[in-house]
């Protein structure tokens, strides 16, 4: 055995062969013998009480094996951290994505054709759908047993923030709204469910957390979790939409009580209305600053809406709260931020989880408090930018090194940029390209926390199967740990790490696919914390089999390993006056945006994105210059042009035809990668960190930056639309908000 360094390598990805040949199976691929089809009935209503659900006619349709509703679910309940959301709608909705009835037929048509002749009965009730007037004490209850819509709320005060602002030169205030976003990953929730040989309900499903997903079915189904099974089936795409489940309870469902195959797979209408968004935020600032440019005060209000469920709502909250003034060692903060409940669909996590929201208003106070004190944007930062051990607001010295300047500083060179005697100089701006257009340019820096929070346990376990003849040669090595890919390449990522860290060519390294029965519990493919958790669980079982196998062990090796990050990393819940650790790792980026804005007709051509990414280690660089430009995109699309507009809790937007995404035509001209391993992260493998978020949530507050710029006006409310930019330009026209 030797060291190969293959951690460092572009290889190419274990499923990348299958792929593009069309070999992979995914889950609305799948077929068994005698399998039925499903369909599920939607809410009518954004809040209503059911009166009566009346399937007779329904029933006597041409195929229809049977029709389900919450009579026949055993424990009609599931959620990620509380349960309170309904398998099957049992006397009241809250929103137009919960599911009232589920059809079971021998085929797809006949599933669709009962469903529309299933009659409910509704009584509509009253409905909140803005989370403003959702806390005032006249607003219906969306869950009346709680007492208040209010879901959660954290309050973090750090120094004296009147004594901040009294001290200040220049105090600047804004309000920003983000908007509601769907995850638009390229295959809709689909999956099939089963009774296996050993009699376990199982379920084949594209997801985030299988282990997570067998709890929530084992406990609506009141089974014991070792007789429920999840397989994980190649996945196209996930950015959070697969944290929570989706078909899986209603497929668990049907399989249980038919003992049949039974396969859903949503349409993309279907798939838009039922699974939950991105949070809306409403947020207020305010910054104050001396005339040096020191900023000594920042107070910060933000309410989100968490639709009709709980979900993941009061941890983004929680991440939001710890983000809400940046990367900057301020003395003076105060920071509220609140999770309400409305009759809008399920909000939960997507990619950023509180820390894509925040930066569009703490950037932007940032980048006006320059602009009024007329000072360069990156010097200014540079000014204010945290440091190793700088104090958090929640009281508490940043973990690890702090690699913000170093991302800024190589962005700003890249960007033309220079350094003069301390001071930074700008380049020269750049002429229009022709009459009407406005040349702008923007930058953001940005931080996110790598791993899981507030005092969750993050661990992973791993099991390694190794062939080792006589000689002490590997034959093979095969990786078992339920870490799930949802098209990042996680899995290949896992296998250069085994390989290095057993010191075997990586061809010899075999990844099994994910599945509760088989491979061990690695935590969900959330807080971009794969590479950093279950790689080092996966580093940690190869060195040690490296050891037994040069002690002199051969033959068929069987490892199995447990790594918990808490030790080396602890963290801790808020605490009533909002002081906690409250992550243990962090990533940094700075994104510096150039573009054109067409004044007559609103249309902004994004020219260059250069983002400075601080990665630690990349284990596979190509790997992670595909999620650096996948997060991009994403980015502009969150800037310019994504809004799942809700119309009294309908969607409004109920295809890809209506939720406007990038395309090739729209993405930026250029598009620039930095990716700074000089500072790694010493508990991630080999020094690498997390960095799938990271890609995205700088991107849009650069791009607002930049548009400011251009326009000469703050656009306080996204997605920058062109009739939002036209209405900014002639503040007399009150056809289009802003």
């Amino acid at each position: 055995m030797a060291d190969l360094g293959v951690v460092g390598e572009s290889l190419p990805r274990v499923d990348a062969k299958d792929k593009v040949e069309g070999k992979a199976v995914y889950p609305g691929d799948l077929s068994f013998p005698g399998m039925l089809y499903a369909k599920a009935l939607f809410s009518e209503h954004p809040h209503a009480r059911i009166l009566r659900i009346d399937t007779a006619q329904a029933g006597q349709m041409p195929g229809v094996v049977r029709i389900f509703t919450w009579e026949d679910v055993p424990c009609n309940e599931f959620g990620i951290y509380v349960y309170d959301q309904r398998v099957l709608a049992q006397d009241i909705v809250r929103s137009v994505g919960d599911p009232v009835a589920l059809v079971v037929a021998r085929n797809e048509h006949q599933a669709e054709m009962a469903r529309e002749v299933i009659a409910v009965t509704y009584q509509p009730l009253p409905a909140i759908f803005d989370p403003r007037l959702a806390l005032s004490p006249e607003a219906p209850l969306v869950h009346p047993e709680k007492g208040s819509n209010l879901l959660d709320q954290i309050e973090v005060r750090h120094g004296d923030i009147e004594a901040g602002f009294a001290q200040s030169d220049l105090v600047v205030e804004l309000d920003i709204s983000t908007p509601c976003n769907e995850h638009a990953f390229l295959q809709p929730e689909a999956g099939v469910s089963l009774i296996d040989e050993e009699g376990r309900v199982t379920v084949y499903v594209g997801a985030q957390w299988i282990y997570d997903d067998r709890r929530q079915i084992a406990h609506c189904l009141k089974l014991p979790e070792e007789e429920v099974r999840e397989v994980l089936m190649p996945t196209g795409g996930a950015f959070g939409g697969r944290e929570d489940v989706s078909v899986q309870c209603l497929l668990a469902l049907a399989a249980f009580h038919t003992r049949c195959p039974v396969k859903l797979v949503y349409t993309r209408e279907e798939s838009i209305r039922g699974h939950g968004k991105r949070h809306p935020f409403q947020m207020h600032g305010k910054i104050g600053v001396t005339r040096e440019g020191r900023i000594l005060a920042m107070e910060m209000d933000l309410l989100s809406d968490a639709g009709a469920y709980t979900s993941t709502s009061t941890i983004v909250l929680g991440d939001a709260v710890s983000y809400a003034t940046g990367p900057y060692d301020i003395p003076h903060v105060h920071v509220r931020g609140r999770s309400v409940f409305t009759n809008n669909l399920l909000t939960m996590a997507m990619r950023g989880f509180g820390s894509a929201q925040v930066p569009m208003l703490y950037e932007a106070l940032v980048d006006e408090a320059s602009r009024r004190l007329g000072l360069d944007p990156v010097d200014f930062r540079m000014r204010n930018l945290m440091r190793d051990g700088a104090i958090l607001p929640t009281g508490h010295p940043i973990p690890g090194r702090v690699a913000i300047r170093e991302t800024l500083r190589h962005g700003a060179l890249a960007a033309g940029w220079q350094e003069e005697n301390g001071q930074w100089l700008a380049p020269p701006s750049k002429p229009p390209s022709g009459p009407f257009k406005r040349w702008g340019r923007g930058l953001a820096t940005v931080y996110k926390n790598v791993g899981y929070s507030f005092g969750f346990d993050d661990q992973t376990e791993v099991i390694l199967e190794a062939e080792v003849c006589p000689k002490g040669e590997v034959r093979s090595l095969l990786v078992k740990t339920a870490a799930t890919d949802s098209g990042q390449g996680i899995q290949s990522a896992l296998v250069q790490i085994a390989a290095q860290a057993v010191g075997i060519h990586p061809s010899l390294v075999h990844f099994a696919q994910p599945d509760t029965a088989q491979t061990p519990n690695a935590g969900s493919n959330s807080a971009s914390r794969q590479v950093y958790v279950s790689g080092r669980a996966v580093k940690e079982a190869g060195e040690i089999l490296r050891g037994r196998i040069e002690a002199g062990e051969t033959g068929q090796l069987h490892l199995h390993h447990l790594y918990r990050t808490l030790p080396l990393r602890p963290t801790t819940p808020y605490g009533p006056d909002g002081q906690c650790i409250p992550h243990q790792s962090y990533g940094y980026v700075t994104n510096l945006v150039t573009l054109e804005v067409d004044t007559l007709d609103g249309t902004v051509r994004v020219e260059k994105v250069i983002s400075s990414q601080d990665i630690g280690k990349a284990v596979n660089p190509q790997l992670v210059h595909g999620q650096v430009g996948g997060g991009v995109v994403m980015g502009e699309g969150f800037a310019l042009m994504e809004d799942l507009i809700l119309e009294e809790g309908r969607v409004k937007t109920p295809s890809l035809s209506t939720y406007i995404i990038p395309t090739a035509q729209d993405i930026a001209e250029q598009q620039v990668t930095l990716l700074l391993e000089s500072i790694p992260d010493e508990v991630g493998p080999y020094g690498a960190k997390g960095f799938g978020e990271l890609a995205m949530i700088g991107v849009a507050p650069a791009i607002l930056n930049a548009l400011r710029d251009a326009l000469g006006v703050r656009l306080n409310r996204l997605p920058a639309t062109p009739e939002r930019i036209l209405a900014a330009l002639d503040p007399c026209d009150s056809s289009v908000q802003n």
